[in-house]
């Protein structure tokens, strides 16, 4: 079966930036589940996962606009503290993670003060070509419940 829509991806990754530094990698752990064509990845990394299957290793490299967007400088505001979460003492250049409405995101601490920061709140990957080297464990149709839900279930998608 080959990855398409309503199809469940389950796949091991390495992420590495411009310079070939690895980022994040899932190897050593779990593997990651998506619902395809749900949104629940990057656009650019879910365009290049589509027409694979389980066993196919490749790489993709994405441009900014394909993965965390470019970067915005309108997208920096000073914040009170205590909407941060972070351990330790908050220091410039720190990624902590910014209490929202709509849930936690992680943005990068330019400033600290006392009792607020300068923080900038585009993705710390944002402006940065990427470059993931995939390995499709397997692929599955979604059920019901994934579909309706608008994203997988189990080990390396969500869990209720």
């Amino acid at each position: 079966m080959n990855i398409g829509p309503n199809n469940v991806a389950i796949f091991h990754y390495t992420l590495r930036n411009e310079s070939g530094e690895q980022l994040e990698t899932s190897r050593g752990g779990e593997p990651s589940a998506y619902l395809h064509g749900a949104n629940n990845i990057i656009p650019g990394l879910e365009k290049a996962m589509a027409g694979h299957a389980a066993g196919d290793v490749f790489s993709a490299t994405l441009v900014p606009e394909d993965a965390y967007g470019e970067r915005d400088p309108e997208r920096q505001q000073r914040v009170p503290a205590k909407h941060l979460v972070f351990k330790g003492k908050l220091k410039s250049g720190m990624v902590v993670q910014l209490n929202t409405s709509d849930g936690r995101m992680p943005v990068t601490v330019i400033k600290a003060g006392r009792h607020s920061a300068h923080i900038d709140t585009n993705h710390p990957l944002a402006g940065q070509s990427l470059t993931f080297d995939v390995e499709v464990i397997d692929v599955r149709a979604a059920t019901e419940e994934e579909i309706a839900h608008g994203h997988a279930h189990g080990p390396g998608g969500h869990h209720h």
